[in-house]
């Protein structure tokens, strides 16, 4: 069981968003040669491009596998992965696995690191199998959408850190090197002691695949799986939890005592487009009494904001992601360094220390951040404020566990949530 003040002591990452370590075995020599073995889980648009930044990252990687439910999401990147890499690409009929159980199947191949690209309900039971067979992984941002599901990751991370394995997350700010620097500045005391934190993510809604013919309703729910509570624990789990993960790394990952948020369905039809909201707005409520706040919408024709904010007794940070990263008063600071691609930073880092045979894990705050998410998400659906006590004992499940998967089982039919009505478990 995951224990508030363990959250706390093992989350104490202040710099970056890693932790390498010295090399634990062997020489950097013994594997400079050697080929790393990558199969790629979940063949949609994320893991694609996971896959093209990690052959970008590393001219040994080579990709041995891949696995998807869907046949033409996996045709579609092996061709255009051969288009590209040619001979690097080693992926054969019998290492082309489809289905439920695709992704056990690729785990168990001759492959070294897994890179988790599916919808977010699959992760806990293919993160927990790829840790038990001893594979550095990649792993997609959030790790979990309901609480029984994250206390399955923090077991697999704890295995992770036994075994040293890397783990890297799809927590993608932290691998922004202005964020970095910015972050750094902010933990060294630019601002002085911060007072006050906001996070805004407002932008348009998704994209909407329309049925086709030859799908069954399962089908087409995991053709649009961002819009079913099941498959993406909503927005604020699925996309805007980003913006939460920031917040959370400029308090050195501290978790709140309690949470109070709201958010409902302005926008999109009551009958079309799933069960999820399209608006959140949260507040995080600390030991100290210390507050930050987050608001996240996807509407369309509204005003775009993607910034972080801090206010503390020295001066302010203000960050507009991909566009400004500033900090004012006693300490001023701009960044006037180009930006870098922080998706392909993210491979770069884990196959520099797969090569090297160090360790870089980021489990902890990935735990952390999709608690807080999973947490804004709870309290905005049942109109409570929640404790930690309260939340880390959910045992509210949203979907059957993977192994009961099949394409004529029940598809995701819970209701759009209405808050006073839903009930907290």
């Amino acid at each position: 069981m995951i224990n508030r003040r363990d959250f706390i002591k093992s989350s104490g990452l202040v710099i970056g968003s890693t932790a390498i370590n010295t090399p634990i075995f062997g020489s950097v020599a013994e594997t400079k040669k050697k080929n790393i073995r990558v199969g790629l889980i979940g063949c949609g648009g994320r893991g694609t491009g996971a896959v093209f930044q990690a052959l970008a990252a590393d001219p040994d990687v080579q990709v041995t596998a891949l696995a998807d439910i869907f046949e033409d999401n996996l045709n579609n990147t092996l061709s255009a992965l051969k288009q590209k890499y040619g001979d690097r690409i080693t992926v054969t009929e019998k290492t082309s696995y489809l289905g439920f159980d695709a992704y056990e199947k690729l785990i168990k191949s001759k492959v070294d690191v897994v890179l988790l690209c599916t919808p977010p309900n699959f992760r806990p039971a293919h993160l927990a199998l790829a840790v038990k067979h001893g594979k550095h992984v990649f792993c997609e941002k959030p790790v979990a959408v309901d609480i029984p599901g994250l206390h399955q990751v923090e077991a697999a991370i704890k295995l992770a850190k036994e075994k040293k394995l890397c783990l890297v997350s799809g927590f993608c700010f932290r691998y922004s090197f202005p964020n970095r620097e910015i972050i750094s500045r902010v933990h060294d005391g630019a601002i002085g002691e911060i007072k006050a934190i906001s996070s805004f993510r407002h932008g348009g809604e998704l994209s909407y695949k329309e049925r086709q013919p030859e799908w069954n309703d399962l089908a087409y729910q995991l053709r649009n799986w961002y819009y079913y509570q099941r498959y993406s624990g909503d927005m604020i789990v699925e996309q805007t939890i980003h913006s939460v993960d920031y917040m959370s790394w400029i308090l050195n990952n501290e978790l709140p005592q309690k949470v109070t948020a709201t958010g409902g369905r302005q926008s999109r039809p009551w009958n079309k487009y799933g069960n999820v909201y399209d608006h959140f707005a949260v507040e995080y409520e600390y030991e100290n009494g210390f507050r930050s706040f987050h608001f996240g919408r996807q509407q369309n024709g509204t005003t775009p904001r993607n910034t972080v904010e801090a206010m503390g007794t020295k001066g302010y940070m203000n960050v507009g992601i991909n566009t400004n990263y500033e900090i004012f008063g006693d300490q001023p600071w701009h960044n006037t360094e180009r930006l870098n691609n922080m998706y392909q930073t993210q491979h770069d880092e884990l196959f520099k220390a797969i090569k090297e045979k160090q360790v870089i894990n980021d489990g902890d705050f990935m735990i952390t951040s999709t608690l807080m998410a999973i947490w804004a998400r709870l309290s905005a659906y049942s109109g409570r404020t929640l404790s930690y006590d309260e939340v880390i004992h959910s045992e509210e499940v949203l979907g059957p566990p993977v192994e009961d998967y099949h394409w004529d089982m029940k598809i995701d039919e819970l209701a759009i949530p209405r808050p006073g009505h839903y009930k907290f478990t």
